[in-house]
Protein backbone atom coordinates (compact mmCIF):
# COMPACT_ATOMS: atom_id res chain seq x y z
CA UNK A 1 0.00 0.00 0.00
CA UNK A 2 1.46 3.46 -1.31
CA UNK A 3 1.43 5.72 2.07
CA UNK A 4 -0.76 8.71 1.64
CA UNK A 5 -0.56 12.19 2.68
CA UNK A 6 -3.24 14.88 3.25
CA UNK A 7 -2.20 16.50 -0.21
CA UNK A 8 0.51 14.79 -3.34
CA UNK A 9 2.94 17.13 -4.18
CA UNK A 10 3.14 19.38 -6.84
CA UNK A 11 5.55 17.58 -8.90
CA UNK A 12 3.51 14.20 -8.86
CA UNK A 13 0.07 16.29 -9.01
CA UNK A 14 0.83 16.59 -12.76
CA UNK A 15 1.29 12.70 -13.18
CA UNK A 16 -1.72 11.98 -11.06
CA UNK A 17 -4.10 14.39 -12.91
CA UNK A 18 -2.96 12.89 -15.90
CA UNK A 19 -3.34 9.13 -15.04
CA UNK A 20 -7.37 10.20 -13.80
CA UNK A 21 -7.90 11.72 -17.66
CA UNK A 22 -6.14 8.57 -19.08
CA UNK A 23 -8.33 6.17 -16.96
CA UNK A 24 -11.61 8.27 -17.54
CA UNK A 25 -11.19 8.68 -21.45
CA UNK A 26 -10.41 4.79 -21.58
CA UNK A 27 -13.61 4.24 -19.59
CA UNK A 28 -15.55 6.35 -21.96
CA UNK A 29 -16.12 9.04 -19.26
CA UNK A 30 -17.24 12.40 -19.72
CA UNK A 31 -15.54 15.06 -17.40
CA UNK A 32 -19.15 15.87 -15.84
CA UNK A 33 -20.00 12.58 -15.47
CA UNK A 34 -17.01 11.67 -12.98
CA UNK A 35 -17.41 15.30 -11.31
CA UNK A 36 -21.13 14.29 -10.12
CA UNK A 37 -19.77 10.95 -9.51
CA UNK A 38 -17.56 12.28 -6.90
CA UNK A 39 -19.48 15.54 -5.63
CA UNK A 40 -17.52 18.08 -6.95
CA UNK A 41 -17.63 20.34 -10.12
CA UNK A 42 -16.39 19.66 -13.42
CA UNK A 43 -14.42 22.53 -13.27
CA UNK A 44 -12.78 21.47 -10.08
CA UNK A 45 -12.25 17.73 -11.66
CA UNK A 46 -10.89 19.73 -14.59
CA UNK A 47 -8.17 21.64 -12.62
CA UNK A 48 -7.38 18.32 -10.67
CA UNK A 49 -6.37 16.57 -14.10
CA UNK A 50 -4.80 19.06 -15.11
CA UNK A 51 -1.86 19.16 -12.26
CA UNK A 52 -3.10 22.73 -11.22
CA UNK A 53 -5.26 21.49 -7.93
CA UNK A 54 -3.63 18.51 -5.59
CA UNK A 55 -6.47 16.08 -4.73
CA UNK A 56 -6.85 15.52 -1.21
CA UNK A 57 -6.62 12.03 0.05
CA UNK A 58 -10.67 11.65 0.65
CA UNK A 59 -11.48 12.63 -3.44
CA UNK A 60 -8.77 10.90 -4.55
CA UNK A 61 -10.47 7.78 -3.45
CA UNK A 62 -13.45 9.08 -4.41
CA UNK A 63 -12.35 9.06 -8.09
CA UNK A 64 -10.22 5.82 -7.70
CA UNK A 65 -13.18 4.01 -6.91
CA UNK A 66 -15.58 5.40 -9.74
CA UNK A 67 -12.82 4.58 -12.04
CA UNK A 68 -12.53 0.88 -10.81
CA UNK A 69 -8.80 1.15 -9.40
CA UNK A 70 -6.87 1.73 -6.09
CA UNK A 71 -5.96 5.22 -4.86
CA UNK A 72 -2.41 3.11 -5.38
CA UNK A 73 -2.55 2.52 -8.94
CA UNK A 74 -3.58 6.56 -9.64
CA UNK A 75 -0.38 7.07 -7.24
CA UNK A 76 2.44 4.42 -8.90
CA UNK A 77 5.34 6.01 -10.64
CA UNK A 78 4.72 3.87 -13.61
CA UNK A 79 5.34 5.51 -17.19
CA UNK A 80 2.61 6.98 -18.68
CA UNK A 81 2.26 6.95 -23.19
CA UNK A 82 5.67 8.72 -24.26
CA UNK A 83 3.03 12.15 -25.39
CA UNK A 84 1.90 12.32 -21.77
CA UNK A 85 5.14 12.08 -20.82
CA UNK A 86 6.71 15.45 -22.63
CA UNK A 87 3.45 17.26 -21.52
CA UNK A 88 4.13 16.61 -17.87
CA UNK A 89 7.72 17.10 -18.27
CA UNK A 90 6.54 20.67 -19.91
CA UNK A 91 4.44 21.63 -17.77
CA UNK A 92 6.50 21.20 -14.81
CA UNK A 93 9.06 23.30 -16.36
CA UNK A 94 6.57 25.88 -16.74
CA UNK A 95 6.02 25.93 -13.19
CA UNK A 96 9.50 25.96 -12.07
CA UNK A 97 10.53 29.29 -10.78
CA UNK A 98 12.83 29.96 -13.03
CA UNK A 99 10.56 29.92 -16.45
CA UNK A 100 8.46 32.72 -14.26
CA UNK A 101 12.01 34.63 -13.84
CA UNK A 102 12.03 35.08 -17.38
CA UNK A 103 8.86 36.49 -17.10
CA UNK A 104 7.02 33.95 -19.00
CA UNK A 105 3.63 32.29 -18.38
CA UNK A 106 2.68 29.00 -18.37
CA UNK A 107 0.19 28.19 -21.07
CA UNK A 108 -2.30 25.12 -22.04
CA UNK A 109 -0.49 22.52 -24.30
CA UNK A 110 -2.89 22.02 -26.84
CA UNK A 111 -3.57 18.43 -28.39
CA UNK A 112 -2.75 19.58 -31.78
CA UNK A 113 0.41 20.73 -30.94
CA UNK A 114 3.13 18.59 -32.57
CA UNK A 115 5.84 16.16 -30.53
CA UNK A 116 8.40 18.04 -32.19
CA UNK A 117 7.23 21.29 -31.12
CA UNK A 118 7.63 19.69 -27.05
CA UNK A 119 10.15 18.63 -28.02
CA UNK A 120 12.19 21.68 -28.88
CA UNK A 121 10.55 23.87 -26.17
CA UNK A 122 11.90 21.27 -23.46
CA UNK A 123 15.58 21.79 -25.13
CA UNK A 124 15.54 25.27 -24.83
CA UNK A 125 14.51 25.30 -21.34
CA UNK A 126 17.51 23.03 -20.89
CA UNK A 127 20.00 25.53 -22.78
CA UNK A 128 18.35 28.13 -20.41
CA UNK A 129 18.71 25.79 -17.14
CA UNK A 130 22.43 25.35 -18.67
CA UNK A 131 23.27 29.09 -19.28
CA UNK A 132 21.77 29.48 -15.89
CA UNK A 133 24.37 27.00 -14.20
CA UNK A 134 27.36 28.87 -16.02
CA UNK A 135 26.26 32.09 -14.46
CA UNK A 136 26.40 30.63 -10.97
CA UNK A 137 30.15 30.33 -10.45
CA UNK A 138 31.12 27.96 -7.65
CA UNK A 139 34.42 29.02 -5.59
CA UNK A 140 36.07 26.27 -7.32
CA UNK A 141 34.68 28.03 -10.48
CA UNK A 142 36.04 31.44 -10.25
CA UNK A 143 39.75 30.24 -9.39
CA UNK A 144 39.60 28.16 -12.42
CA UNK A 145 38.32 31.63 -14.70
CA UNK A 146 40.74 33.70 -12.76
CA UNK A 147 43.69 30.98 -13.41
CA UNK A 148 42.74 31.08 -16.96
CA UNK A 149 42.31 34.55 -17.44
CA UNK A 150 46.13 35.24 -15.56
CA UNK A 151 47.73 32.67 -17.80
CA UNK A 152 46.48 34.70 -20.81
CA UNK A 153 47.70 37.76 -19.36
CA UNK A 154 51.07 35.97 -18.66
CA UNK A 155 51.23 34.45 -22.40
CA UNK A 156 50.71 38.07 -23.60
CA UNK A 157 53.25 40.11 -21.22
CA UNK A 158 50.05 41.34 -19.81
CA UNK A 159 50.32 44.09 -22.69
CA UNK A 160 47.33 43.94 -25.02
CA UNK A 161 47.58 45.76 -28.40
CA UNK A 162 43.65 46.21 -28.79
CA UNK A 163 42.76 47.68 -25.47
CA UNK A 164 46.13 50.23 -25.99
CA UNK A 165 45.03 51.30 -29.38
CA UNK A 166 41.28 52.05 -28.03
CA UNK A 167 43.24 53.80 -25.47
CA UNK A 168 44.86 55.98 -27.75
CA UNK A 169 41.99 56.71 -30.04
CA UNK A 170 40.11 57.97 -27.37
CA UNK A 171 42.78 60.70 -25.99
CA UNK A 172 42.93 61.45 -29.55
CA UNK A 173 39.84 62.23 -29.94
CA UNK A 174 40.17 64.97 -27.31
CA UNK A 175 43.29 65.92 -28.31
CA UNK A 176 44.98 65.61 -25.27
CA UNK A 177 48.21 66.97 -25.49
CA UNK A 178 50.14 64.24 -23.23
CA UNK A 179 50.98 63.86 -19.74
CA UNK A 180 48.68 63.36 -16.69
CA UNK A 181 44.64 63.28 -17.55
CA UNK A 182 43.02 65.92 -15.78
CA UNK A 183 39.72 65.38 -14.13
CA UNK A 184 37.80 67.51 -16.91
CA UNK A 185 39.74 65.45 -19.52
CA UNK A 186 37.88 62.59 -18.52
CA UNK A 187 34.81 64.57 -18.73
CA UNK A 188 35.75 65.29 -22.21
CA UNK A 189 35.92 61.20 -23.19
CA UNK A 190 32.54 60.65 -21.69
CA UNK A 191 31.25 63.82 -23.53
CA UNK A 192 33.01 61.98 -26.67
CA UNK A 193 30.98 58.91 -26.10
CA UNK A 194 27.81 60.66 -25.69
CA UNK A 195 27.79 60.86 -21.84
CA UNK A 196 26.95 63.12 -19.02
CA UNK A 197 28.15 62.69 -15.75
CA UNK A 198 25.60 62.96 -12.51
CA UNK A 199 26.45 62.52 -8.79
CA UNK A 200 23.76 60.40 -6.59
CA UNK A 201 23.36 59.68 -3.44
CA UNK A 202 21.12 57.11 -3.39
CA UNK A 203 23.28 54.93 -5.61
CA UNK A 204 23.01 51.56 -5.14
CA UNK A 205 25.27 49.86 -2.23
CA UNK A 206 25.81 46.92 -4.73
CA UNK A 207 26.84 49.24 -7.77
CA UNK A 208 30.01 51.60 -7.67
CA UNK A 209 28.88 53.24 -10.62
CA UNK A 210 25.48 53.10 -12.92
CA UNK A 211 25.18 53.89 -16.95
CA UNK A 212 21.80 54.68 -18.36
CA UNK A 213 22.45 53.58 -21.73
CA UNK A 214 18.72 54.62 -23.08
CA UNK A 215 19.55 58.26 -21.71
CA UNK A 216 22.96 58.11 -21.91
CA UNK A 217 23.81 59.04 -18.31
CA UNK A 218 26.71 57.58 -16.24
CA UNK A 219 25.38 57.59 -12.26
CA UNK A 220 28.22 58.35 -9.69
CA UNK A 221 28.37 58.25 -5.53
CA UNK A 222 28.08 61.64 -4.44
CA UNK A 223 30.76 60.70 -2.23
CA UNK A 224 34.28 59.26 -3.98
CA UNK A 225 37.02 59.20 -1.70
CA UNK A 226 39.69 61.00 -3.67
CA UNK A 227 40.06 60.60 -7.03
CA UNK A 228 36.94 60.29 -9.40
CA UNK A 229 38.99 59.57 -12.18
CA UNK A 230 39.11 55.81 -12.09
CA UNK A 231 35.18 55.34 -11.41
CA UNK A 232 34.41 57.44 -14.32
CA UNK A 233 36.86 56.10 -16.63
CA UNK A 234 36.57 52.46 -15.79
CA UNK A 235 32.90 52.98 -16.65
CA UNK A 236 33.70 54.78 -19.45
CA UNK A 237 35.83 51.55 -20.79
CA UNK A 238 32.54 49.62 -21.01
CA UNK A 239 31.19 51.60 -23.11
CA UNK A 240 34.21 52.25 -25.47
CA UNK A 241 35.16 48.59 -25.54
CA UNK A 242 31.20 47.63 -26.69
CA UNK A 243 30.98 45.20 -23.70
CA UNK A 244 27.68 43.06 -23.61
CA UNK A 245 25.90 41.38 -20.89
CA UNK A 246 28.36 38.57 -19.63
CA UNK A 247 27.39 35.03 -20.39
CA UNK A 248 29.23 33.95 -18.00
CA UNK A 249 31.60 34.22 -14.60
CA UNK A 250 34.59 34.22 -16.66
CA UNK A 251 32.83 36.15 -19.32
CA UNK A 252 32.19 39.35 -16.34
CA UNK A 253 35.93 38.59 -15.08
CA UNK A 254 37.51 39.42 -18.25
CA UNK A 255 34.88 42.35 -19.04
CA UNK A 256 36.48 43.33 -15.49
CA UNK A 257 40.18 43.37 -16.16
CA UNK A 258 39.74 45.01 -19.36
CA UNK A 259 37.55 48.18 -17.76
CA UNK A 260 40.46 47.93 -15.40
CA UNK A 261 43.79 47.97 -18.31
CA UNK A 262 42.09 50.83 -20.41
CA UNK A 263 41.25 52.88 -17.50
CA UNK A 264 44.77 52.27 -16.56
CA UNK A 265 46.05 53.02 -20.22
CA UNK A 266 43.76 56.30 -20.10
CA UNK A 267 45.44 57.22 -17.11
CA UNK A 268 48.77 56.49 -18.18
CA UNK A 269 49.31 56.97 -21.80
CA UNK A 270 51.65 54.39 -23.51
CA UNK A 271 53.52 56.37 -25.67
CA UNK A 272 54.48 59.31 -23.00
CA UNK A 273 54.99 56.64 -20.24
CA UNK A 274 57.15 54.57 -22.41
CA UNK A 275 59.41 57.27 -23.56
CA UNK A 276 59.94 58.50 -19.66
CA UNK A 277 60.52 55.08 -18.45
CA UNK A 278 62.98 54.49 -21.39
CA UNK A 279 64.93 57.56 -20.08
CA UNK A 280 64.95 55.96 -16.79
CA UNK A 281 66.36 52.80 -17.61
CA UNK A 282 69.13 54.48 -19.72
CA UNK A 283 69.87 56.51 -16.47
CA UNK A 284 69.25 53.36 -14.18
CA UNK A 285 66.37 54.92 -12.33
CA UNK A 286 63.18 53.72 -12.53
CA UNK A 287 60.98 54.03 -9.93
CA UNK A 288 57.15 53.25 -9.36
CA UNK A 289 56.90 56.28 -7.34
CA UNK A 290 58.00 58.90 -10.28
CA UNK A 291 55.34 57.16 -12.53
CA UNK A 292 52.96 57.64 -9.91
CA UNK A 293 53.75 61.17 -9.62
CA UNK A 294 53.74 62.04 -12.96
CA UNK A 295 50.50 61.10 -13.84
CA UNK A 296 48.98 61.84 -10.22
CA UNK A 297 47.49 57.96 -9.70
CA UNK A 298 47.62 55.45 -7.04
CA UNK A 299 50.50 53.52 -6.10
CA UNK A 300 48.67 50.26 -7.22
CA UNK A 301 47.57 51.52 -10.55
CA UNK A 302 51.27 52.73 -11.50
CA UNK A 303 52.15 49.22 -10.25
CA UNK A 304 49.56 47.75 -12.38
CA UNK A 305 50.67 50.01 -15.73
CA UNK A 306 54.39 49.34 -15.51
CA UNK A 307 53.29 45.54 -15.71
CA UNK A 308 51.80 46.69 -19.05
CA UNK A 309 54.88 47.95 -20.35
CA UNK A 310 57.87 46.67 -18.87
CA UNK A 311 58.22 43.32 -20.87
CA UNK A 312 57.05 44.35 -24.21
CA UNK A 313 58.78 48.08 -24.18
CA UNK A 314 61.88 47.56 -21.85
CA UNK A 315 62.57 44.33 -22.00
CA UNK A 316 61.77 43.24 -17.95
CA UNK A 317 59.97 40.34 -16.87
CA UNK A 318 58.17 41.31 -13.81
CA UNK A 319 55.58 39.99 -11.23
CA UNK A 320 53.03 41.77 -8.89
CA UNK A 321 51.58 41.04 -5.91
CA UNK A 322 48.55 42.93 -3.89
CA UNK A 323 48.06 41.16 -0.19
CA UNK A 324 45.86 42.43 2.76
CA UNK A 325 47.10 42.76 6.03
CA UNK A 326 45.51 39.39 6.97
CA UNK A 327 48.36 38.30 4.50
CA UNK A 328 45.80 37.03 1.97
CA UNK A 329 47.08 37.44 -1.93
CA UNK A 330 44.05 39.29 -3.71
CA UNK A 331 45.34 40.00 -7.08
CA UNK A 332 48.52 38.05 -8.28
CA UNK A 333 50.64 38.85 -11.43
CA UNK A 334 54.36 37.30 -12.84
CA UNK A 335 56.23 36.80 -15.92
CA UNK A 336 59.70 36.38 -13.94
CA UNK A 337 59.16 32.65 -12.66
CA UNK A 338 58.67 33.70 -9.60
CA UNK A 339 56.85 30.62 -7.77
CA UNK A 340 53.93 31.74 -6.03
CA UNK A 341 51.76 29.25 -3.85
CA UNK A 342 48.86 28.27 -4.96
CA UNK A 343 46.23 25.56 -4.66
CA UNK A 344 45.46 22.25 -6.38
CA UNK A 345 43.77 24.08 -9.73
CA UNK A 346 46.93 26.84 -9.60
CA UNK A 347 45.05 29.33 -8.40
CA UNK A 348 47.35 32.17 -6.63
CA UNK A 349 44.15 34.54 -5.28
CA UNK A 350 43.17 33.19 -1.94
CA UNK A 351 46.61 32.18 -1.00
CA UNK A 352 48.53 33.00 1.65
CA UNK A 353 51.85 35.18 1.73
CA UNK A 354 55.09 34.29 2.75
CA UNK A 355 55.72 36.00 5.88
CA UNK A 356 59.26 36.61 4.12
CA UNK A 357 58.14 38.43 0.77
CA UNK A 358 58.18 41.68 0.72
CA UNK A 359 54.46 42.21 0.62
CA UNK A 360 54.31 40.91 4.51
CA UNK A 361 57.40 42.23 5.60
CA UNK A 362 56.99 45.63 4.72
CA UNK A 363 53.69 45.47 7.53
CA UNK A 364 56.10 45.46 10.15
CA UNK A 365 58.10 48.84 8.86
CA UNK A 366 57.03 51.68 10.56
CA UNK A 367 58.02 54.34 7.98
CA UNK A 368 55.16 54.51 5.40
CA UNK A 369 56.26 57.80 3.62
CA UNK A 370 59.08 56.10 2.13
CA UNK A 371 59.31 53.19 -0.25
CA UNK A 372 60.29 49.95 1.03
CA UNK A 373 62.84 47.68 -1.01
CA UNK A 374 64.02 44.15 -0.08
CA UNK A 375 65.97 41.11 -1.54
CA UNK A 376 64.33 37.74 -0.93
CA UNK A 377 66.07 34.36 -1.94
CA UNK A 378 63.83 31.86 -2.78
CA UNK A 379 63.93 27.90 -4.10
CA UNK A 380 63.88 29.61 -7.61
CA UNK A 381 66.44 32.36 -7.64
CA UNK A 382 66.99 35.70 -5.76
CA UNK A 383 64.45 38.99 -6.77
CA UNK A 384 63.31 42.07 -5.15
CA UNK A 385 60.58 44.30 -4.97
CA UNK A 386 59.58 47.60 -4.31
CA UNK A 387 56.28 47.85 -1.90
CA UNK A 388 53.86 50.04 -0.81
CA UNK A 389 50.95 50.07 1.88
CA UNK A 390 47.24 51.62 0.48
CA UNK A 391 44.58 51.97 2.48
CA UNK A 392 41.32 50.71 1.18
CA UNK A 393 37.68 50.50 2.72
CA UNK A 394 38.18 46.28 3.12
CA UNK A 395 41.91 47.70 5.14
CA UNK A 396 45.49 47.73 4.34
CA UNK A 397 46.77 46.31 1.91
CA UNK A 398 50.59 46.14 0.18
CA UNK A 399 51.32 46.70 -3.43
CA UNK A 400 54.70 45.23 -4.74
CA UNK A 401 56.26 44.94 -8.14
CA UNK A 402 59.33 42.99 -7.87
CA UNK A 403 61.89 41.55 -10.61
CA UNK A 404 64.58 39.44 -11.04
CA UNK A 405 67.99 39.74 -9.51
CA UNK A 406 69.72 40.30 -12.63
CA UNK A 407 67.06 42.98 -13.91
CA UNK A 408 68.08 44.90 -10.35
CA UNK A 409 70.79 47.08 -12.05
CA UNK A 410 67.67 49.56 -13.71
CA UNK A 411 65.80 50.39 -10.41
CA UNK A 412 66.05 52.89 -7.39
CA UNK A 413 65.95 50.96 -4.59
CA UNK A 414 68.65 48.32 -5.63
CA UNK A 415 71.31 49.15 -2.71
CA UNK A 416 68.89 48.11 0.05
CA UNK A 417 70.56 46.31 2.82
CA UNK A 418 66.85 44.89 3.64
CA UNK A 419 67.01 41.02 2.47
CA UNK A 420 65.02 37.46 3.46
CA UNK A 421 64.89 33.71 2.91
CA UNK A 422 61.62 32.01 1.99
CA UNK A 423 61.05 28.29 1.16
CA UNK A 424 57.43 28.97 1.42
CA UNK A 425 57.04 25.69 -0.27
CA UNK A 426 58.70 24.61 2.54
CA UNK A 427 56.22 23.69 5.68
CA UNK A 428 58.73 25.02 8.27
CA UNK A 429 59.30 28.48 6.18
CA UNK A 430 56.40 30.51 7.72
CA UNK A 431 53.59 28.06 7.79
CA UNK A 432 54.34 26.70 10.83
CA UNK A 433 54.87 28.00 14.12
CA UNK A 434 58.79 27.73 16.03
CA UNK A 435 58.58 24.22 17.94
CA UNK A 436 58.84 26.18 20.99
CA UNK A 437 55.36 27.99 20.80
CA UNK A 438 54.24 25.02 18.90
CA UNK A 439 54.98 22.61 21.74
CA UNK A 440 53.67 25.39 24.21
CA UNK A 441 50.29 26.21 22.75
CA UNK A 442 49.13 23.13 20.39
CA UNK A 443 46.20 22.04 21.80
CA UNK A 444 45.49 24.67 24.34
CA UNK A 445 43.89 27.06 21.84
CA UNK A 446 40.92 27.56 19.68
CA UNK A 447 40.48 30.67 17.20
CA UNK A 448 37.57 31.68 15.94
CA UNK A 449 38.39 31.81 12.06
CA UNK A 450 37.53 34.88 10.26
CA UNK A 451 36.92 32.42 7.16
CA UNK A 452 35.94 34.74 3.56
CA UNK A 453 32.36 33.75 3.15
CA UNK A 454 33.08 33.55 -0.23
CA UNK A 455 35.12 30.25 0.45
CA UNK A 456 32.02 28.39 1.40
CA UNK A 457 29.22 29.97 -0.45
CA UNK A 458 28.85 30.25 -4.31
CA UNK A 459 29.21 33.73 -5.75
CA UNK A 460 26.13 35.81 -6.34
CA UNK A 461 23.59 34.79 -9.42
CA UNK A 462 23.11 37.34 -12.66
CA UNK A 463 25.12 38.72 -15.10
CA UNK A 464 26.45 40.98 -12.90
CA UNK A 465 27.58 38.81 -9.55
CA UNK A 466 26.31 40.64 -6.23
CA UNK A 467 23.99 43.50 -8.13
CA UNK A 468 20.96 43.92 -7.00
CA UNK A 469 19.19 44.48 -9.94
CA UNK A 470 15.60 45.44 -8.32
CA UNK A 471 17.54 48.48 -6.54
CA UNK A 472 19.23 49.25 -10.34
CA UNK A 473 15.88 49.12 -11.72
CA UNK A 474 14.51 51.62 -9.36
CA UNK A 475 17.52 53.74 -9.22
CA UNK A 476 17.15 54.01 -13.25
CA UNK A 477 13.64 54.39 -13.14
CA UNK A 478 13.60 57.38 -10.35
CA UNK A 479 16.65 59.23 -12.16
CA UNK A 480 15.76 58.95 -15.70
CA UNK A 481 15.07 62.12 -17.23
Amino acid sequence: MVALDDETNDADAIAVGRRIRSLRQQRGMRLAELADAVGRAPSQLSMIENGHREPRLPVLRAIAKHLDVTPDELLVREELDPRSELEIALEREMRSPRFRELGLEPFRVPKGMPDEALHAILRLTGEIDRLRDERQATPEQARRANRDLRDLMREMDNYFPDLERVAGELLDAIDHPGGPLTQRAAGDIARHLGVTLHYAPDLPQSTRSVVDLRNGRLYLPDRISTDPRGPILQSLASLALGHTEPSSYADFLRQRVEQNYLAGALLVPEADAVAALSDAKKRRAISIEDLRDAYAVSYETAAHRFTNLATRHLGIRVHFLKVHESGTITKAYENDDVNFPADSLGSIEGQMCCRRWTSRAIFDVDDRFNPYFQYTDTGNGTYWCTARVEQSRQGAHSVSMGVRFDDTKWFVGRETQNREVSRHADETCCRSAPAELENRWRGGSWPNVATPRTLLATLPTGSFPGVDTTALYEFLEAHAP
